[in-house]
């Protein structure tokens, strides 16, 4: 199978998943004569990515693997296409996350302590159905509180491969200077 033929096979598996693949997904439909091996696969991509440069579409990877998605700057006609509008979501919500991705793993009383307001069931609840945040265990302490972190779901919402690549945080002396990567990356 040459590469032409391989290039389109992983643009049709790209442009038919709703989720980002991975290498190991997309060599899982190659029988083991045609299977172009994952450096192969990698490069083929590599050279797909650039195929769509100056075009509306890119081929981005994130946390869990490649995706095609439009590039950001065609946004704004796309969003007027969609009959629904797009979730808003509150400060306390948005400010809450931010705390459990700068500061993970953290307990419900370390967002409060931050935030210096009590936080809602119902914000917690709804990052978890989201599936941008998770219980990764609990604190050796008494009433032995949740302890939260983000997902791989929260880390392609935000089109990022790692939490390395959050923008820095400046003046805020309470949640910078956290090195959060290395102490969650068994976690996410």
């Amino acid at each position: 199978m040459n590469d032409q033929e391989i290039k389109g096979i992983l643009e049709a598996l790209l442009m038919s998943s709703a989720q980002p693949l991975t290498i190991e997904q997309m060599l899982s439909v190659f029988h083991e004569e045609e299977n172009p091996g994952p450096l192969r696969l990698r490069e083929l991509l590599d050279r797909l990515a650039r195929d769509y440069d100056g075009h509306a579409i890119e081929l981005v990877e994130v946390a869990s693997g490649y995706l095609l998605q439009t590039r950001l700057k065609y946004s704004s006609w796309i969003i007027r296409l969609q009959a629904e509008k797009p979730a808003r979501y509150s400060r306390a919500l948005l400010e809450t996350l931010a705390i459990i991705a700068y500061k993970q793993p953290v307990t419900r009383a370390d967002i409060e302590d931050i935030r210096g307001v009590s936080v809602s069931s119902s914000i917690l609840k709804t990052l978890q159905e989201r599936e941008w945040i998770r219980v990764a265990g609990h604190r050796d302490v008494p009433g032995k509180p949740a302890v939260y972190v983000t997902t791989r779901m929260f880390l392609d919402y935000f089109n990022l491969t790692s939490l390395n690549q959050l923008p820095p945080i400046e003046n805020q002396p309470e949640i910078s200077g956290s090195n959060s990567e290395a102490r969650v990356e068994e976690c996410v």
